[in-house]
């Protein structure tokens, strides 16, 4: 009801989904005490549901973050969900590297 979640039109992983916030949320640094129902936590957990949908079981070798602002490339708040993390290529290991200055997990 409150998240949706699809492909990424730019895939960096086999399965690489965004998990989005149906109520606007600019980004990360925006984010209020009332967006915290919806928050990361949930927006975990059905990102992981997603991935199993699509018999992806190992939840040991995904990446989950947001990029941090001035890195957005659009201003809803976003979750990245990446698997296998095992497979991500030069390019996509840069852009989704763990707590980089650029992608929080």
């Amino acid at each position: 009801e409150d998240l949706v979640c699809f492909r990424d039109i730019r895939p960096g992983a086999p399965h690489h989904y965004l998990v989005v916030p149906v109520e606007h949320m600019g980004n990360c640094k925006t984010l209020k005490t009332e967006h915290i129902p919806v928050g990361k936590a949930r927006m975990m957990e059905v990102g992981k549901a997603v991935l199993q949908r699509n018999n992806f079981s190992d939840l040991n070798d995904i990446r989950m973050g947001f990029h941090w602002p001035p890195f957005c490339s659009i201003s809803h708040l976003h979750l990245h969900v990446l698997a296998p993390a095992s497979q991500l290529g030069f390019l996509s290991r840069l852009i989704y590297r763990i707590n980089s200055y650029w992608f929080i997990t």
